[in-house]
């Protein structure tokens, strides 16, 4: 029906871990719109400060950058508890119910894997920065292990979220791809 939502939030039931993690998610969705809001305050300072006053920026632009990329990774976790990726569900649909269950419980094995491999080298990318004491190489000299700790951060959300999806479909509290059985 034309006006309506096709958005579906991921189930909890009485599920104590499954609201924690929603709980959890939908702050890191807060803290990733909040980040947005700064990234579009800062790139408004830096017009009036080069265009208006006529002067240079040496932080701006460096810091806009870091808080969008900050953004996206912390709220991949929200963007999949609201079901907002990019879903094909051609395939689901027209398979019969068990065969659309163990899609998803495959799927969603799939995407833990691939979420803790990239957690894994994340991780291990911000370790380096960290112990190696890695800055920017422009005026501003930002400490890199503060912007790329968003990189183990995000994924690790993300990867709880994506657990969280696979329990609440193993207990039935939610429906494979959000589909009817």
């Amino acid at each position: 029906m034309a006006g309506q939502s096709s958005a579906r939030i991921a189930n909890t039931g009485n599920n104590t871990f499954l609201r924690a993690v929603a709980a959890l998610s939908t702050l890191a969705g807060w803290c990733s719109a909040a980040m947005i809001v700064a990234a579009v305050a800062i790139t408004c300072q830096m017009i009036v400060v080069r265009f208006v006053l006529n002067g240079s920026t040496v932080w701006q632009t460096e810091a806009v950058i870091y808080l969008v990329i900050a953004a996206t990774l912390v709220g991949l976790p929200y963007v999949q508890r609201l079901r907002g990726h990019v879903n094909v569900d051609l395939i689901p649909i027209s398979l019969p119910p068990r065969a659309r269950f163990t899609l998803a419980i495959v799927t969603s094995i799939l995407s833990i894997g691939i979420m803790a491999i990239m957690l894994w080298y994340g991780f291990e990318y911000w370790h380096f920065a960290w112990e190696r004491g890695w800055r920017s190489d422009t005026v501003w000299g930002v400490r890199l292990w503060i912007p790329y700790l968003a990189i183990p951060v995000g994924f690790a959300l993300f990867l709880l979220q994506l657990i969280a999806d696979l329990v609440a479909l193993l207990t039935g509290a939610d429906k494979p791809f959000g589909l009817e059985i």
